[in-house]
């Protein structure tokens, strides 16, 4: 996994989870992308990176979808839990 070059924005709380998330799975943003299509979310590349960047903001569909794609709380994705 490469590391990011840029810090980390202010758009959202949950982009450092997800990248965490991600990587513990050993998932790639492809096959993430892949399953959140599965559930209706169609985002490209570029917005993934942007979100898990925390540079865009994250829909309520999208946190849904995240948290129940890794199997944990959307608390947990806010750094509640």
């Amino acid at each position: 996994m490469k590391h990011r070059k840029l810090p980390l924005g202010e758009k959202n709380m949950v982009g450092k989870r997800i990248t965490e998330a991600r990587a513990k799975l050993g998932m790639k943003q492809i096959e993430l992308l892949s399953q959140l299509q599965t559930k209706g979310i169609d985002i490209s590349v570029p917005a993934l990176s942007l979100l898990e960047g925390q540079k865009r903001p994250v829909t309520d569909y999208e946190l849904n979808a995240l948290a129940d794609i890794f199997h944990v709380s959307v608390d947990w994705l806010l750094g509640r839990a």
